[in-house]
């Protein structure tokens, strides 16, 4: 989840963006002779109207790659037990002092014929990285359907999930991009394709900038953050109306004692469950499990620590600093209703107008859905991203 979802919305549960009446969900393609084409729901190209290269809304939704490959039909996802991805994690040591929990998930594993040698593991593997409050379960209705083709991978960040929470840590956006580095170099040992929602996108986007093609292969972005919180985004209106309440925020959240009834007023289920439901459109995707998911590591020694660094720490490098160092292939996926990082806010309307400038990006905006596509509206991701993992290049020069 959003940093900001908690800094700001466990006071006033603002909602930046109204819900928006549900369309017809539409998507473009480059067509033959590179011209534009658009795709409704049943799948079928329409003609595209002129009329739409002024919104907005449609003209920000280009893809790299061809219509065939948009509309490859991807069955239901399937989701893993919370249990079973608990039973199935891991420990690994970084630095030789912090505990990281992690997940792995081979192709074929479940039918008790896990591939090796050749065939499956051509496929680069995947990691899979959280946003704020999240951990490894979040990805529960993912892992086994992009576990078909590709080793999967997904981690707690350090301070999150069944990962140490360090008392009196001083948690960075750059901390988790090195962290995700060295697991690659020490665990993953191949190049990796990343995937991130929320913060953890912006993680996986400054350890792509920061590494070797040797241990990124790609780049998945799911409603990327502006920063750790929303410090980093001064230049959205909204935010500076905020401001004044941020800085009030981060001065009571210092003090120990008022910090510690915050984070016990934020954490009842009850206060879990409307931040989650103002952060996604599909509300059927906000149940017990997801707020169990959520609420669980929140009593974990030093999860107050963590939850005071990170809301009151500095928001680390911004996207528009970054993408400039990135020749990897970048696929971006956005849902339209994202009411902390919104498309007409600056992230959003930065990451829109990527498409047009950089042939390495492609993006999908997705109808209906919020902060956290993979969750909200999984199908959506699946039917986006399966494809363009399937169009990787088998190498990168």
């Amino acid at each position: 989840m959003a940093s900001d979802s908690l800094s700001t919305g466990f006071l006033t549960h603002l909602k930046l963006q109204q819900p928006k009446p549900k369309k017809e969900r539409k998507s473009f393609s480059l067509g033959p002779n590179n011209g534009l084409n658009t795709h409704t729901n049943n799948g079928k190209p329409k003609a595209f109207s002129p009329s739409l290269c002024s919104s907005n809304k449609y003209s920000l939704v280009v893809t790299k790659f061809s219509s065939s490959a948009a509309e490859t039909a991807v069955p239901p996802p399937v989701a893993l037990g919370v249990g079973e991805i608990k039973e199935k994690c891991k420990k690994w040591l970084w630095k030789g002092q912090f505990s990281i929990s992690y997940f792995i998930s081979h192709p074929h594993e479940e039918e008790g014929k896990q591939e090796s040698g050749s065939g499956s593991n051509s496929n680069p593997p995947l990691l899979l990285v959280h946003g704020f409050g999240a951990s490894i379960p979040h990805w529960r209705r993912n892992i086994r359907t992009l576990a078909q083709n590709n080793t999967v991978y997904a981690i707690d960040l350090l301070g999150f999930g069944a990962s140490d929470k360090p008392a009196g840590f001083s948690y960075t956006m750059e901390t988790w991009a090195e962290l995700i580095l060295d697991f690659l170099d020490e665990i993953v040992q191949k190049p990796t394709v990343l995937v991130g929602n929320s913060v953890g996108s912006l993680a996986c986007l400054i350890a792509a900038s920061e590494s070797s093609q040797s241990l990124v292969r790609g780049l998945v972005l799911l409603n990327c953050a502006g920063g750790m919180n929303n410090k980093a985004i001064v230049d959205d209106w909204r935010i500076k109306l905020l401001l004044p309440l941020l800085w009030l925020v981060d001065f009571l959240l210092k003090q120990q004692g008022i910090a510690s009834f915050i984070f016990e007023r934020v954490r009842q289920r009850e206060s879990l469950r409307n931040i989650l439901l103002s952060v996604y459109r599909n509300k059927e995707s906000v149940d017990d499990e997801l707020v169990e998911i959520i609420i669980e590591p929140t009593f974990d020694q030093g999860a107050l620590d963590a939850f005071v660094s990170i809301v009151t720490g500095p928001p680390g490098p911004s996207p528009v600093k970054l993408i400039p160092k990135i020749s990897l292939p970048v696929l971006v996926l956005w849902g339209n209703e994202d009411p902390f990082t919104p498309l007409d806010g600056p992230v959003g309307k930065y990451f829109s107008s990527l498409p047009a400038k950089l042939a390495n990006i492609s993006l999908f905006v997705l109808d209906g859905v919020g902060h956290c596509p993979h969750d909200d509206r999984p199908e959506l991701v699946h039917e986006k991203l399966l494809p363009w993992l399937a169009h990787l290049p088998a190498s990168l020069s």
